[in-house]
This record gives C-alpha cells, structure tokens and sequence, in this order.
C-alpha cells in the first residue's frame, strides 16, 4: 500500500525537484556529483524536505558561477 501522507507527499515532491534540477544541469553541463536529499530534513512530524547540493572544489564553484544568470 502506497503511503497517503503530506509527508511522503513532500519527499516524493523533493525528489522530483532533485531530479528536475539533475536533468537541467546535465543539459546545462553541470555535474553535481553528490546531489541528494538531506535525510535530518525528511525527518519529524513536519518535515521540510532540503537537497543537498554536496560539496565543491573551488574551481567547480567557480565554473558554476560563471554559467548561473545573475
């Protein structure tokens, strides 16, 4: 039985933002070898779903910088 629950609707709602985000960049050339969801935000009675973007050599950053519209 499928979980029915604001809860699971918002992980479920989190992860297609993560996928979302995932295809754009990949089209866009950039690769987030980490991206996930952060597990202590899925947690608790009302849980706020956060991705986690991952972690970034400096230079990576940097490129990343150079291609978001500012």
């Amino acid at each position: 039985m499928a979980e029915r629950s604001p809860a699971a609707g918002r992980g479920r709602g989190a992860e297609g933002a993560r996928d979302a985000l995932r295809a754009a960049s990949k089209g866009a050339g950039i690769a987030w070898p980490s991206l996930t969801l952060d597990g202590v935000s899925l947690v608790g009675v009302f849980p706020r779903p956060l991705l986690d973007l991952g972690r970034r050599m400096p230079q990576r950053a940097r490129g990343l910088a150079g291609v978001v519209p500012g």
